[in-house]
């Protein structure tokens, strides 16, 4: 039996007042579509906004044009779209998929993108616990991060499990060349 595809436009919520609807008719075309999925997801479970508040801000908040929320969102999307470079951010930051996922069309400032390049989320990827510094003025919380997965798993559940197994696969994935990193696997016999 064939599948029935015939579904034209997929509407989103809406952002800054404008509608975000998913077209196939050849319009403007990005690889990138399934952030406006990531992001609804995200907006039913609170993900990004509950791992936001296991960081502390202490930048000048008349000054901030990337809040922690954008910058923390910004970051686990682009990781879900497997962006895993922070140069990658000084293209993604234009990118208009993924600032209407993160709720910002546009910058407040002129002169700024919507969202974040390498160097300001470089200063999120490097947060000191402890007391902020000149240049890093955002810190994170371990603990807090850490019962964040715990009770993301949990909520997941009707009832909590009796038991949880961490199961730590050592599947091979093959690499071809000589990247930086590889090692061999014995089992395997190849280079991992």
């Amino acid at each position: 039996m064939p599948t029935d595809c015939s579904a034209d436009r997929f509407a989103f919520a809406p952002v800054d007042g404008r509608a975000v609807v998913a077209g196939f008719d050849g319009g403007a075309i990005t690889s990138d579509a399934g952030t406006l999925l990531l992001g609804a997801a995200d907006r039913a479970i609170g993900l990004v906004r509950r791992f936001a508040a296991c960081f502390t801000d202490h930048r000048a908040a008349d000054q901030v044009e990337h809040g922690l929320a954008t910058l923390v969102g910004q970051r686990v999307f682009a990781l879900a779209l497997c962006y895993d470079d922070l140069v990658d951010h000084d293209a993604l930051r234009h990118d208009p998929v993924l600032a209407a996922t993160m709720g910002k069309l546009a910058a407040r400032r002129a002169g700024c993108a919507a969202l974040a390049g390498k160097s300001t989320l470089n200063r999120l990827e490097h947060a000191p616990r402890g007391e902020p510094t000149r240049y890093h003025k955002i810190g994170h919380d371990g603990a807090a991060v850490e019962g964040l997965f715990v009770d993301l798993f949990l909520e997941a559940h009707k009832t909590p499990p009796r038991e949880i197994i961490l199961d730590l696969d050592a599947t091979d994935d093959p690499l071809h060349g000589h990247q930086e990193g590889r090692f061999f696997h014995g089992y395997y016999d190849c280079y991992c």
